[in-house]
């Protein structure tokens, strides 16, 4: 505490000399004087004050870093399925530019089917990847090589930077990316001094001259023209103070830069002004720093700048929305201009430089480089997982690297289709506040590639996908015929689809009845779930026991309250779409319980893995029962009421899945999946009208525009061992069934091929060696041990 000292000094040698003592003889004198010692000794304590306040922010930590979230990163790897066209646009999204002559990271060119690229360092859970110059060419719709443009090696795979796809910000929504000394340009550092305060290296905060000299300037313009302040007041005015023009402000900022000074390098203190200085707005995010302004401005690293974009960024300084390059693009090249003739005159940059750069364009992409919360309903998803392990400050002020698993493939092709979809269905319908929501994940590992909260992709709000609640219909069905078979039933038991009566436990009788109101007689299992029909659902369901259809539905994946009553059995239980789409996740998964997640993992502001988002497994159902269920769900999209799903995809995918309508036309689900990904549509409106549409006539549309521009895999399920296939015939069931007058040939459990069939080979015998690997095989390569 010098400036304790300093006082306890001064009171010492006041307290030796007698001064107040003589003052005493003279009262007017001495009334005088003692205002001047308690005017001394409450500046002394004042900037005892200031200097306690710049010392602990300075030494603390500066600024609130908010935690950076991040797409799931591009591999590219040879015969994997992408055009030119998605290629470029992912790379755009990761805010790579499009140039001639591509040689800095960050860049690229495409001629026709061929790219060349320099991805960028980045740091993965698995470590630092490494800058590498590429050339991707493309065959087919297919990668066909990958080189290094260097040396003309071929690689087999290469893994590109992720995409920025949002923060989390503290209340003022600062942005910046942090940086060191030597990670400061020389060029910059040269062109700043030069241009805002060229005694910068020999001032002591404070530069009497040029302040005199603005002032002089200003008086004789009659207005604020120039400005005096040093490097040092800047930085002090943007770190600790606010921009009012007051006296007192003033009298603040040049105590502070003489504080700041005396306790900080002049490396420290440019350093700190790099990462502070305001230079631009993206939305509601403010940008700060020339890090961060490189890369939303020109799509670069700081150390890729060239000489114009120097001069842009330090000509942004003396006012960002002024000169805007955006906004205002000729005031910024005038400004640009003037910042090139210092660097000239100080020798920053050669004559052909400076000519150079006063030809070139002003940003050279219309696009910004834009990293605040691109997909909100998906950074909902991803900030409600994390704040189970991490606190809110955390995730505002820590600087995480938050590594997920969004897909912007897949994303963009959700919000496209989505829009347009609802867009069209209310035409048809004559409806107004048509939504929607939709879940996609991978059927392997369960990890979500998209998310939409509504029909609005860049709104955020009411997140539809992960709080709307809604009926799920025929969802549920699935549940209850997988409880029949594990209770001796097969696809072929006859189930009798007839009027039922049944005590409603809250007083009354309940009385369902089919979608189309007519009954079916006796049916086969199969028939009743392809084709939906109520009345045999709940003749099933009542025979195993509705408490034992909740148990399964609770191992599938279902959460919350799930009421005991017969009406469950139809789908009298609210979920949203992520929780249908969990539920089914395990259906996808063969079985097995996958728990859907949205992140990867995350590291710290230091790049160093924090904690990691791995695959779990967990086998909740017999593989034969599941298979049995999944060749149902493939004929309830082939033939029953997920058929015309024909119209988007081709009947050779074997999409298995199950509509779903609630009520009064109220809500319109689809839930499917085929051989690579499971997606989840749900339809209806926020004030819960009717909406006209069914899950054939409406969710289902959506899914199948959406998953008809993903390229999706064929659906080949893993028959289990203890599968035997078996003809049977239209001889136990009425005429009112759809085998009438024909046979279908089913797989069974061993042991339990009804009396009347024909046992046949199965259709899906391959030699073992030839076929594809089973699930549990397939997960396998996604878990730790």
């Amino acid at each position: 505490m010098a400036l304790i000292d300093i006082f306890n000094k001064f009171k010492d040698r006041v307290k030796e000399a007698g001064i107040i003592k003589r003052l005493m003889r003279s009262p007017l004198k001495s009334v005088f004087a003692l205002l001047l010692i308690i005017t001394g000794v409450v500046l002394t304590f004042y900037v005892v004050h200031l200097d306690i306040v710049i010392r602990q922010k300075f030494d603390g930590k500066r600024w609130s870093l908010p935690a950076v979230v991040y797409a799931r990163p591009l591999e590219l790897f040879i015969g994997r399925a992408i055009t030119a066209d998605q290629l470029e646009e992912e790379l755009l999204l990761a805010g790579y530019r499009r140039e001639s002559g591509v040689k800095d990271p960050g860049g690229y060119e495409r001629n026709g089917e061929t790219i060349q690229l320099v991805s960028r360092d980045f740091h993965f859970a698995d470590g630092l990847e490494k800058s590498l110059p590429l050339t991707v060419s493309i065959s087919g719709n297919r990668i066909d090589t990958i080189l290094r443009s260097d040396s003309g090696i071929n690689i087999s795979l290469a893994r590109i930077d992720p995409a920025r796809i949002g923060s989390f910000h503290p209340r003022q929504h600062e942005d910046r990316i942090l940086i060191t000394k030597e990670e400061l340009p020389a060029m910059l550092v040269r062109t700043l001094i030069a241009v805002e305060d060229k005694k910068f290296e020999s001032h002591i905060g404070l530069d009497p001259l040029a302040i005199l000299r603005a002032a002089f300037i200003n008086l004789r313009a009659g207005a604020t023209i120039q400005g005096g302040s040093t490097l040092t007041q800047q930085l002090v005015k943007n770190f600790y103070l606010t921009s009012e023009q007051t006296l007192w402000r003033k009298f603040n900022e040049a105590v502070m830069a003489l504080l700041l000074e005396a306790h900080y390098s002049k490396d420290e203190i440019l350093t700190a002004y790099a990462n502070e200085i305001f230079l631009g707005q993206d939305g509601g995010r403010a940008v700060h720093g020339f890090a961060l302004a490189a890369q939303f401005y020109f799509r670069r690293n700081l150390g890729d700048l060239k000489a114009d974009q120097i001069a842009v960024l330090v000509g942004i300084v003396k006012g960002p929305s002024y000169y805007d390059p955006r906004r205002n693009p000729e005031r910024c090249r005038e400004r640009r201009a003037v910042i090139l003739d210092i660097m000239q005159q100080e020798k920053i940059i050669t004559d052909d430089q400076y000519h150079q750069a006063l030809a070139s364009e002003l940003l050279g992409t219309d696009r910004v480089m834009s990293g605040f919360n691109r997909f909100p309903a998906f950074l909902d998803l991803v900030r409600r997982q994390l704040i189970r392990d991490y606190h809110e400050e955390d995730l505002t002020s820590d600087g995480l690297k938050i590594l997920t698993t969004l897909d912007p493939m897949v994303q963009k092709q959700v919000e496209q289709e989505m829009a347009e979809s609802l867009a069209e269905l209310e035409k048809q319908t004559e409806s107004k506040g048509l939504e929607g929501a939709m879940v996609i994940s991978s059927r392997e590992n369960g990890e979500i590639l998209a998310l939409a909260g509504g029909r609005k992709s860049f709104q955020s709000g009411f997140n539809r996908a992960l709080d709307a609640k809604r009926p799920v219909g025929s969802l549920i069905k699935p549940a209850v015929f997988l409880t029949a078979l594990m209770n001796g039933y097969t696809l072929a038991s006859p189930l009798d689809d007839m009027p039922i009566s049944l005590d409603n436990p809250g007083g009354g009788r309940w009385e369902p009845d089919n979608f189309d109101h007519r009954y079916h007689g006796r049916v086969p299992l199969l028939e009743a779930l392809v084709f939906s029909y109520n009345l045999a659902t709940v003749k099933a369901g009542t025979e195993v026991g509705v408490e034992q259809v909740v148990q399964t539905a609770r191992k599938l994946g279902a959460e919350g309250k799930l009421p005991p009553y017969p009406s469950f059995l139809l789908g009298a239980v609210s979920m949203t779409p992520l929780e249908v789409a969990q539920l089914y996740q395990t259906f996808a998964s063969d079985g097995f319980y996958v728990p859907q997640r949205a992140i990867s993992s995350v590291l710290g502001a230091d790049n160093r893995l924090l904690q990691r988002y791995g695959l779990s497994v967990e086998q909740r159902f017999e593989p034969q029962h599941i298979f049995l269920i999944n060749t149902a769900l493939q004929r309830a999209v082939s033939e029953g009421t997920g058929s015309s799903l024909s119209r988007n995809l081709s009947p050779s995918l074997h999409t298995a899945g199950k509509t779903g309508t609630s009520d009064d036309l109220r809500d319109s689900w689809f839930a499917g999946f085929t051989g690579d990904r499971l997606a989840v549509v749900w339809l209806g409106t926020d004030d819960n009208k009717p909406i006209g549409l069914t899950g054939s006539s409406g969710a289902l549309v959506v899914w199948g525009s959406v998953m008809a521009g993903l390229n999706p895999q064929p659906l080949d399920l893993d028959e289990p061992p203890g599968i035997v296939w078996a003809r049977v015939y239209d001889n136990d069931y009425g005429a009112g069934s759809n085998y009438k007058g024909g046979s279908d040939l089913l797989p069974f459990v061993e042991e339990t091929i009804p009396s009347g069939a024909d046992l046949v080979a199965s259709p899906a015998i391959v030699e073992k060696k030839n076929r594809a690997p089973n699930m549990l095989e397939r997960l396998r390569k996604w878990l730790p041990w």
